[in-house]
């Protein structure tokens, strides 16, 4: 009859820290990527009569532990593009300010005065920089400046142009690009071209209006191949000097590729003296306009000067998710059961992509929830009537005294 008691209040034990799981799954409905437990028992260790193999009694039950149910969840669109989901495998990478770093799955994630993408906690998400050729750099914290973006002086321009075969000696063709200073002052640079005697050659110089300073070196004179082309040579260089106390470095003129072969930018044909394209690559100072993010987790900085800034999510998959330790706040470090992280991009290996303004929802489902919490309430009664039972049976047997 004792043997009994205590199997009952075992059994109240593992159906009442039951009830607690199931009571934290519906409580967390409506937590951002929250995964359900599950709950497990075992029975305890049984006490034999008649030796191995004989009238094994049981001694009641132990709660066994949790197992958490790693089920993707729904998506909800949201209008925030730094709201963001996995669609897949994977966790974000976080980082606090003493650098410990944790994985999670929910991505209600903004941008805070310093330009770092945060989440509500302020744990730094964690990315990998995109140089201007797409190369990425190694990981760390995801910053883009939300103030003024600096401006760059210009040390490199190209034309693309066309020099009249048929002008005359003295003929003159003029042609201005912009160019931008140390502090982004735009700088109207212009190219002349004046006919010489000789056929197919052309003599250039450059000049700024004398209100910005002056060009100290920057001319020469361009002979064409009978063809029109530009035989092979080397990049001419301009040097400007300026009074409004910036500095400009000394520009290179695309002319020629790296082996000193002519790009074909600038002919001498048969046709009207014509400029057709100009570029060069200084910019005046900005201001950030808009923040997108792609499926490849590229986030990327739009400027109002045109330049942007490139990062890269960086995601963690895991030989084991179950190892992992749950640390609150819908983040999880890594042990030794759940194996070291494995960073990398998204859509790389068997990492998920990422749903730009969405939010995984929790993973509870409420009915079956409910069913659980139902069956919990029966066990319950069944091992206090077990108790309760005991009890009577204990009482009657001291009755029988009298």
């Amino acid at each position: 009859m004792i043997g009994s008691l205590y199997s009952g209040v075992s059994g109240l034990n593992a159906t009442a820290t039951a009830i607690t799981v199931v009571g934290d799954n519906i409580a967390n409905v409506n937590t951002v990527a929250f995964k359900s437990n599950r709950s497990s028992f075992a029975n305890i260790l049984s006490q034999s009569l008649e030796g191995a193999g004989g009238s094994d009694i049981g001694r009641g039950v132990v709660f066994w532990g949790t197992t958490p149910v790693w089920t993707q969840g729904s998506l909800e669109t949201t209008s925030n593009p730094t709201d963001l989901a996995i669609n897949g495998r994977g966790f974000f990478i976080l980082r606090d300010n003493s650098g410990a770093t944790y994985y999670s799955r929910a991505g209600e994630f903004r941008f805070d005065k310093n330009g770092y993408l945060i989440n509500p906690d302020g744990l730094i998400v964690q990315g990998y920089e995109v140089d201007s050729n797409g190369t990425l750099g190694t990981i760390g914290d995801i910053k883009i400046p939300m103030g003024n973006n600096p401006p760059g002086a210009t040390d490199e321009l190209a034309l693309t142009l066309n020099l009249n075969a048929q002008a005359e000696s003295g003929d003159v063709y003029s042609t201005t690009i912009t160019i931008y200073d140390s502090v982004g002052n735009p700088i109207p640079l212009t190219f002349t071209f004046t006919k010489t005697a000789n056929p197919l050659e052309w003599d250039w110089a450059t000049s700024i209006p004398s209100s910005y300073g002056s060009v100290t070196s920057g001319s020469g004179t361009l002979t064409f191949n009978a063809d029109g082309s530009l035989p092979n040579g080397s990049d001419p260089t301009i040097t400007i000097s300026l009074t409004n106390g910036a500095s400009i470095p000394e520009i290179t003129w695309d002319l020629y590729d790296d082996t000193g072969v002519t790009n074909g930018e600038v002919t001498c044909f048969a046709s009207p003296s014509t400029t057709t394209f100009m570029t060069q690559n200084g910019y005046p100072p900005g201001i950030l306009q808009s923040i997108s993010v792609d499926e490849r987790g590229i986030i990327t900085g739009l400027y109002s000067n045109g330049q942007m800034d490139f990062f890269q999510l960086a995601l963690a998959d895991f030989p084991s998710y179950w190892g992992l330790a749950k640390m609150g706040k819908n983040l999880y470090a890594e042990t030794l059961t759940s194996g070291q992280a494995m960073p990398g991009t998204p859509g790389s290996g068997r990492l998920g992509t990422i749903s730009p303004s969405s939010l995984e929802l929790s993973n509870v489902d409420l009915a079956s929830e409910f069913v659980k919490m139902i069956t919990m309430q029966r066990a319950f009664q069944a091992n206090s009537r077990v108790i309760t039972t005991s009890d009577e049976i204990l009482s009657d047997l001291i009755n029988i005294k009298r």
